[in-house]
């Protein structure tokens, strides 16, 4: 399976005043490259109970576990057992609970006001789930290949335009600055306003309307997440696969919405988050090769 890939060229213009140059401002056209050989995971099955699988094992083998420690000897007592209690014993006509020492006030029980939780979550508890290294794989391909099907892509919300060809590959980049034109490998962007120059890429490509989607969705979290270091939830947006994380790298990470990702870390979650398939993805020529 063959594509044609795209040569971005960067048209840098800068206006100058009395008191001084603006900043540079970034126009990004695409032109047709050289076709390029995919590697046969592109033409993969799309197995979504697979991926779905594979991502759901990824988080859960991810998950910490919580509650409390068990209540052993000098260590120190678990919530609701803190306090110096004393049994009355029988014959006193009231419920056998342990109280607090010199009171009637019940402690420790789970029906006592300040008392432990009954039945409360234990550390111990497992909640990793086993997945075969050949259906890891299986899954992999399949979210690869849903990548490069225009529907999967937009059935999931993704914005791009009608123009795009799938898989987004993308190979040279040049920028023209003043008459003169500056080559470089695509992933070896130039650090100076690098971010600015991976939004008007993308912007050129046809993406920027999904940036701009993952932009303003981006809400404050409902329910305890927000007091535990997610307040926020911005919506997933294109994902960009890269060969080595070099100045590409570093220019798209601090978009929102945005992840990079090395072609040999490249997993089901990272092209299917939550399971759902068909992720925007923009691949570099680099990575293509590195995935074979």
């Amino acid at each position: 399976m063959k594509v044609k890939m795209y040569n971005l060229v960067s048209n840098v213009e800068q206006e100058e005043f009395d008191a001084g140059l603006l900043a540079e401002t970034y126009l990004v056209e695409t032109k047709d490259g050289k076709n390029v050989t995919l590697p046969s995971m592109f033409e993969s099955d799309i197995r979504e109970d697979l991926v779905r699988s594979a991502v759901h094992s990824s988080r859960a083998n991810r998950r910490q576990a919580y509650g409390h420690r068990e209540h052993d000897g000098k260590r120190k007592p678990q919530a609701g057992m803190k306090h110096s209690v004393e049994w009355w014993g029988k014959g006193r006509g009231v419920s056998r609970i342990m109280r607090k020492t010199g009171q009637r006030t019940g402690a420790q029980n789970p029906h006592t006001r300040g008392g432990r939780r009954a039945h409360g979550p234990k550390v111990a508890k497992d909640w990793s789930q086993k997945l075969n290294s050949k259906q890891k794989t299986l899954a992999r391909n399949s979210a690869i290949a849903a990548t490069a099907d225009s529907e999967s892509v937009s059935s999931r919300g993704h914005r791009f335009d009608s123009s795009i060809r799938f898989p987004i590959v993308i190979d040279g980049y040049v920028e023209s600055r003043d008459g003169s034109d500056e080559k470089y490998s695509v992933e070896s962007l130039p650090l100076q306003n690098s971010t600015r120059k991976f939004v008007a890429m993308m912007n050129g490509l046809g993406l920027g309307a999904d940036l701009d989607r993952a932009k303003s969705g981006r809400t404050i979290r409902a329910g305890k997440g927000t007091m535990r270091g997610r307040k926020h939830r911005t919506p997933k947006s294109l994902l960009l696969v890269v060969a080595n994380r070099d100045g590409l790298h570093k220019a798209a990470r601090n978009v929102p919405g945005v992840d990079v990702v090395a072609a040999k870390d490249l997993c089901a979650e990272d092209l299917a988050p939550g399971g759902d398939i068909g992720r925007l993805t923009v691949w570099t020529k680099s990575a293509i090769e590195a995935l074979e």
